[in-house]
């Protein structure tokens, strides 16, 4: 036994029983995971599943990083908060959480946005990071973090129905940049807010996330180090691939990103289409002569909510919709949250339409504001 490691206290050795069962995990083990120390980015999709895991394994120390609060939309699939928690800070709730599920382990919050300022301070402090976040940006400041930091990066994303994850910054794999050098156009990819995503799906990526961070701390098995792997839910098939540490990327190879930036949102708008906001829209539609207001969401969006006297026009089917728009009136495009309306908006525009608005927040915020789009049937 290894006289390094923290001891297990009696209570700890039977809530542990069934770890200490295992010759590949055994006692020390057990006390490499009391001793460890994880830095948790995001307490969402992802965040819930590894954080409730990690924290029922008995790991030592676990820091959860999240600036946001609980909203209903989040418990389809963020199972670590509950109906009674939604407008409490989700680092709150998953505290709250984690502390009735095992009282041995401590667990601190940062109810902050991380940031350049912030980001390797906060990943020095730990052993390793488990990167639940659900931005671009985070991301990237999380990989030149961890390589900067010299900590393994327990990564993973989910979309629609597929999901990946990876063990980033270790052992000579790749880092974040290797994969993906630079951020999508802005617009490109829309968020799972945008474009929904399998409730079940995170928990079964942050588990995963979870059996990773416990073998790197505890030593054991063959963690995903150069391996990607793949998940597709709706077909239910998982694959690996090998992925490579690129020798010319600038955060792991030639070392030339020495301290952080944030790379520029995915989801900032890529045109300057005007805006509109749903206080504006509302007293328009009630005047004499509204303007014509065009939903740019997907057809099942649509029959889910819409704002009234709206018609539908997809952005995927937007270009065979314009024809049957009217110029000359003036156009309000609206999405869920104001993305997909900026490229319609510029679409509009490049199309010789000269009056376009984009609606501020799109039909969530104008729902909260005005609380009147129609919900059919």
């Amino acid at each position: 036994m290894d006289p390094r490691l923290p001891p297990l206290e009696p209570a700890e050795v039977e809530r542990y029983a069934r770890h200490l069962l295992l010759p590949e995990l055994g006692r020390d083990g057990q006390r490499r995971l009391k001793g460890a120390r994880m830095l948790l980015v995001g307490a969402g999709g992802l965040g819930s599943p590894a954080a409730l895991y990690l924290a029922a394994a008995g790991v030592g120390h676990l820091t959860l990083v999240d600036f946001d609060v609980v909203d209903v939309t989040n418990l389809q699939r963020q199972v670590i908060h509950g109906t009674g928690d939604v407008g409490r800070p989700k680092v709150d709730s998953a505290r709250d959480r984690l502390r009735d599920l095992n009282p041995h382990v401590r667990i601190d919050t940062v109810a902050e946005r991380l940031s350049a300022a912030n980001a390797l301070g906060l990943v020095r402090d730990h052993d390793l990071v488990v990167d639940g976040s659900d931005s671009f940006t985070t991301r990237y400041l999380v990989s030149d973090a961890c390589v900067l930091a010299d900590r393994p990066n327990v990564h993973a994303s989910v979309f629609r129905f597929d999901g990946q994850a990876t063990v980033l910054s270790a052992a000579g794999g790749p880092c974040y940049r290797c994969l993906y050098p630079s951020p999508p156009a802005p617009g490109e990819i829309p968020s799972c807010a945008e474009a929904g995503v399998l409730g079940v799906l995170p928990g079964l990526l942050g588990t995963i996330q979870a059996s990773q961070a416990i073998q790197l701390a505890a030593g054991i098995g063959e963690p995903l180090v150069g391996r990607l792997l793949l998940v597709d839910a709706l077909r239910t098939t998982f694959r690996t691939m090998r992925v490579a540490r690129d020798p010319l990327c600038p955060a792991c190879g030639t070392r030339t990103i020495r301290e952080l930036r944030e790379e520029a949102p995915a989801c900032a708008p890529a045109f300057a289409v005007p805006e509109i906001s749903p206080a504006e829209l509302a007293a328009r539609l009630r005047d004499g002569d509204p303007p014509l207001v065009v939903d740019v969401r997907e057809p099942h969006e649509w029959e889910a909510e819409r704002i009234p006297g709206a018609r539908l026009a997809p952005l995927s089917r937007l270009d065979g919709a314009l024809p049957l728009l009217d110029p000359a009136r003036e156009v309000v495009l609206y999405c869920r949250s104001g993305v997909r309306s900026q490229e319609a908006g510029a679409r509009l525009i490049a199309a010789g339409f000269p009056r376009v608005l984009s609606l501020a927040g799109g039909i969530l915020r104008y729902a909260a504001e005005v609380g009147s789009a129609e919900r059919p049937g």
